[in-house]
């Protein structure tokens, strides 16, 4: 591996799920390119990723991604001072394109690599927009895969608060939003449903988990949401969708919102940011930047596009990783499993 030195722009390239995408990120905060090759079409087919369609389509696309990267900002190879990759949690198929991609240039061209922790950076997505983010904060990330409750000590030195023990809040986005005839992505499509629909049409019920007050569950709302439909089935009603959307949209956002107070009450921070594509959401946005403005917290989030899966939040990653002297040797493999603060 090169010997350490300092740099300044990172080629960063993400490729854990289905996005394909690479970014060109400049002292972890400013961003010259962020290109994203999305496969939500392809998996719309199937109503969810399929893990071999996934990795075949980063395959296809790697190369291009990482190439308009570079032309989007105005550089070349030789204009890199490092090369950053996403090296899990995802889908181990998926993460093994990017990672041999990052490999192959960094070994080509003599530059430091730089494995980068997923979670990681989402909550490094705040970092690119807001100059006055500095560590210690509080940082809720939510996804397709990832329900996490996070308080972040300083760069890279993360304590999981909470985290959930099934289903990850978009993961039940994506499985509601298929029982009420949404189909996938279901995220945005159960958001675009529940703003026609009355939010306290339906009681569903929000988990407390007895040994863990910070850790979240969102099996017990799925199936709650399941159960409902199916009764009124049997009864020969017909389901108002809107109203559905709209009440579980509500007890997600809920449960997400009432564990960011209890740790806000908790640790005095005066911070707070949330990440992951949930963090997208609008209902969600909203109510965090209510409950912020309840305890006098300052509330931090991405723009939309940041909140996706992206490359530019892996560059802003990676350059307080290198600070730290998180450089990864030509052993760097794909940890689908990966935990948050694990190398």
């Amino acid at each position: 591996m090169s010997e350490k030195k300092e740099i300044r722009r990172i080629l960063a390239v993400e490729s854990s799920c289905d996005e394909t995408a690479a970014a060109i990120v400049v002292d972890g905060r400013k961003v010259l390119s962020n290109v994203i090759s999305t496969q939500i079409p392809i998996h719309t087919l199937y109503g969810g990723v399929v893990p071999e369609i996934a990795s075949r389509a980063h395959t296809e696309r790697i190369n291009q991604v990482i190439a308009q990267a570079l032309k989007e900002a105005d550089t070349d190879l030789d204009g890199v001072d490092a090369v950053a990759v996403t090296y899990g949690p995802g889908l181990v198929g998926a993460l093994l394109v990017g990672v041999s991609a990052a490999k192959a240039i960094a070994y080509a061209k003599g530059l430091p690599l730089l494995g980068v922790h997923h979670i990681e950076g989402h909550i490094s997505a705040n970092y690119i927009e807001n100059p006055d983010l500095e560590p210690p904060f509080l940082c809720l990330v939510v996804s397709g895969g990832h329900t996490h409750l996070v308080r972040v000590r300083d760069y890279g030195d993360y304590e999981i608060l909470g985290m959930t023990r099934d289903d990850a809040a978009g993961e039940a986005f994506d499985k509601v939003a298929r029982a009420i005839g949404l189909g996938y992505p279901g995220g945005p499509k159960v958001e675009r449903e529940a703003r026609e629909g009355n939010p306290d049409a339906i009681a569903f019920p929000r988990a407390h988990v007895n040994d863990g007050v910070y850790d979240f569950s969102f099996s017990g709302l799925k199936s709650a949401v399941l159960n409902y439909l199916n009764q009124m089935q049997m009864r020969g009603e017909a389901v108002n969708r809107a109203d559905v959307a709209a009440s579980f949209q509500k007890a997600v956002v809920g449960a997400l919102v009432d564990h960011a107070e209890m740790a806000m009450e908790e640790f005095h921070l005066k911070k707070m940011a949330i990440a992951g594509g949930v963090a997208s959401n609008g209902a969600f946005r909203e109510a965090m930047q209510a409950a912020c403005d309840r305890h006098g917290v300052k509330f931090y989030r991405p723009s939309p596009i940041l909140c996706t899966d992206n490359a530019a939040m892996i560059g802003a990653a990676a350059y307080y990783d290198f600070a730290r002297g998180a450089v990864s040797g030509w052993d760097l493999n794909a940890v689908p499993g990966l935990k948050l603060g694990e190398r």
